[in-house]
């Protein structure tokens, strides 16, 4: 965790003292003697905590936490001689995170210092859980693509991104072939490692926009913004030749070969996300009745 502190206060002899006692308790200690040297270190240095007076020379107190506010992630502390002046609700409302008034004890500085920083703790790591949950929330967890939930809704926000741009946007739907038959001959934990490596394979041939999804079972599916169907193609038959050149082992010294089924086709404009879908899905199917480990279209026009 970042210990570095800053102290701003235009009287030196304030500013050592708080800077000296501090820097004993274990924080990485800096400081400046205006607002601008503040802002100007705070340029080149994560800083956690700014302790600053209120009354200053130029940019005052007020004007440097909403300065940092906009800026940085770091908390303030206020200081000042005026409590007849100011109150804890005044700078909180303006952005701070504390205010101390001179004048004062450094341990109780020190205190108040210790409990922001423990506050700040307890943000980030707040934040980690959460993003770690909604990464959960959305992510399959066997083969670690998103999850079909997450693939309508990232569908949806494609499709509005297309009408808005007039870009194309193709689908891919995968299955992997005779699944079912490779589970019942050598039990579901290989048949898990199968769909994990097709995960690993399918997230090679992406590119950053492209987004893939566990739909569901042994199924897959690939969104692939700013594609037409001539370059989903290109994609979904290199998806299907590297599955296929794959050997699992599922039995030692039994090398056997997978393969898959894909559909792709392209959006139509205006048209429902449903049939969108559906097309995509009756394309694979369409790739399976002419003999698996095919790549088929839908409603594609493929230009020389």
């Amino acid at each position: 965790m970042n210990t570095n502190i800053l102290i701003v206060d235009d009287d030196t002899t304030i500013r050592e003292a708080i800077h000296d006692f501090i820097g004993l308790s274990g924080f990485n200690v800096f400081t400046a003697s205006s607002g601008e040297e503040a802002l100007e270190l705070l340029k080149t240095t994560d800083i956690s905590i700014v302790i600053t007076d209120i009354i200053m020379q130029g940019i005052d107190g007020f004007k440097l936490t909403e300065l940092i506010n906009e800026t940085y992630d770091t908390d303030v502390i206020m200081m000042t001689g005026y409590g007849d002046k100011y109150s804890y609700e005044e700078v909180i409302t303006k952005g701070a995170s504390d205010i101390v008034f001179k004048p004062m004890r450094l341990e109780e500085l020190l205190l108040r210092l210790k409990r922001v920083f423990k506050e700040r703790q307890l943000r980030k790591e707040r934040k980690i859980m959460l993003k770690k949950l909604e990464e959960l929330a959305i992510t399959d967890e066997l083969t670690q693509l998103y999850n079909s939930r997450h693939f309508y809704k990232q569908l949806d926000s494609e499709v509005y991104r297309r009408g808005r741009y007039k870009h194309p946007l193709s689908l891919l739907f995968l299955d992997i072939d005779y699944f079912k038959k490779y589970n019942d001959a050598y039990g579901h934990l290989q048949g898990d490692k199968v769909l994990i490596r097709l995960g690993q394979i399918i997230k090679s041939c992406l590119r950053m926009m492209d987004s893939a999804y566990r739909y569901g079972g042994e199924e897959f599916t690939v969104i692939l913004p700013e594609t037409k169907c001539e370059e989903a193609l290109i994609v979904a038959t290199r998806i299907k030749d590297l599955m296929g050149n794959e050997k699992f082992m599922p039995i030692s010294g039994n090398i056997v070969k997978v393969t898959i089924s894909i559909g792709i086709t392209e959006y139509r404009p205006d048209e429902r996300i449903s049939s969108f879908v559906q097309r995509a899905d009756k394309a694979m199917y369409i790739a399976k009745e002419n003999g698996r480990n095919k790549v088929a279209s839908l409603n594609c026009e493929f230009r020389n």
